[in-house]
């Protein structure tokens, strides 16, 4: 699965003219200054056919869409902390991904480097 990151304020850039119907988009939109922005540009990417998972520390009666295929709550807390714990999801889901393509996880493919413990 081929997968890229960019700023919610870069989709309008390119990324947001690739997506096609039924295309999975993970949207991050934390409680900050730029909260409404992202939902904005979420909101471009469902009315493109995008299947939003939006991964958020907002409540549920503070997001306003109905087209949002999936939605992960994370706990509201201090605004130096919620990076590490608003990247918990995306892990987990490359994890159960990979489980589920049969992928070995200990040993990914083409790894260049490691690091091996004696």
């Amino acid at each position: 699965i081929h997968a890229e990151g960019y700023p919610a304020g870069e989709m309008k850039h390119g990324p947001l003219a690739l997506i096609e119907d039924g295309m999975p988009v993970v949207v991050l939109a934390p409680r900050d200054k730029y909260y409404k922005k992202t939902i904005s540009n979420m909101q471009e990417a469902i009315a493109r056919g995008a299947k939003v998972l939006l991964i958020t520390n907002k409540s549920k009666d503070e997001v306003f869409s109905e087209n949002i295929w999936e939605k992960i709550d994370v706990e509201n807390i201090s605004e130096d902390l919620l990076p590490f714990l608003i990247t918990i999801p995306l892990q987990k889901l490359a994890y159960y991904t990979a489980l589920k393509k049969g992928y070995d996880i200990d040993k990914p493919r083409n790894l260049a480097k490691s690091v091996t413990v004696e």
